[in-house]
């Protein structure tokens, strides 16, 4: 296995305001400040002053509730390399594990090339390469699928360097909780090329980052670790088997609060990003890549192996 380090892009791609976020050295320190300053708190944690107190006050309590729940998930030491084994590039004979032949093919099908791939799982409900876990022969047989769009409870897996367009949660309040590695977020004032940035904070194992319908409901997620050669970019696939993961929960408005969803239909299952081409705002559907049920299974035959 290669070794964990934090590696952001070039000082050369930074200091030009590059991949992922766009900014310079000096505006990622400014945004890191702001990040740390925020009100409400942009992290749930432990208050140490009496500042930081007043701003984990202003967190609603949907969320806490949220944040609280998730306190003790983790994933085992076990878990963490198998996933690293699914994710590592190609061996000799050119075999790749379950997670980087989606993230290949993923890669293949993004024929806009919006973002370096990462990986989807719901934690309920089935995912779009499910069927591949049988074909590949990691598992013998799949459960009866469920539905597989719009899941509340979704893992997260992020390979080092990859990273999400900018994109918007609705209508939904939320959580993101870092379970592995080290995640940057970048959270915005809304949802367009050019809304201000609100602050850079980063996640590390068991920290947890929020949102709702009226608060940091806009984001771009990094994982800014060890990604091997070459630089950040839309057609990037690192070379590693480095990743972050992170757990989100994502409630409908009529789950949190007795109110009516928007006209838009801004619910967990659609969700706005802005497309890094043109800039403009697109809509995508909430698939995920591979159900919690189907992947478990593949990570305990890999630890078997």
């Amino acid at each position: 296995m290669t070794t964990t380090e934090v590696r952001t892009s070039t000082d050369v791609d930074r200091a030009a305001g590059g991949h992922p976020f766009h900014i310079t050295k000096a505006e990622e320190r400014q945004l890191r400040m702001q990040g740390a300053n925020a009100s409400p708190a942009l992290v749930v944690g432990q208050a140490s002053s009496f500042d930081e107190y007043a701003r984990q006050l202003m967190i609603p309590p949907a969320v806490m509730d949220l944040a609280r729940k998730a306190a003790d998930l983790q994933l085992s030491a076990w878990e963490v390399e198998a996933i690293r084994k699914h994710l590592a590039p190609a061996e000799a004979d050119g075999s790749v594990g379950l997670l980087r032949e989606i993230l290949r093919r993923k890669a293949v099908d993004d024929h806009q090339h919006q973002h370096p791939p990462y990986i989807r799982v719901a934690c309920t409900g089935s995912g779009t390469y499910d069927d591949l876990a049988v074909e590949d022969g990691h598992v013998s047989s799949l459960p009866a699928k469920e539905g597989g769009i719009g899941s509340p409870v979704v893992l997260e897996i992020w390979p080092a360097q990859h990273y999400s367009p900018i994109h918007s949660h609705g209508r939904t309040t939320g959580i993101v909780f870092c379970l592995a590695g080290q995640l940057d977020v970048m959270v915005y004032d809304g949802l367009s090329w050019d809304a201000p940035k609100l602050g850079l904070l980063t996640l590390t194992a068991g920290q947890c980052a929020w949102l709702s319908k009226d608060t940091y409901a806009v984001h771009k997620v990094y994982c800014p670790m060890n990604g091997g050669d070459g630089q950040t970019g839309p057609l990037f696939m690192n070379t590693t088997d480095e990743f972050g993961a992170s757990f989100h929960v994502y409630l409908n408005e009529d789950e949190v609060a007795p109110e009516l969803h928007d006209a838009e239909g801004q619910s967990r299952d659609r969700f706005a990003y802005i497309d890094e081409h043109d800039k403009r705002k697109k809509w995508f559907e909430t698939h995920s890549d591979l159900s919690w049920s189907v992947l478990r299974r593949v990570l305990a035959e890999t630890r078997l192996a």
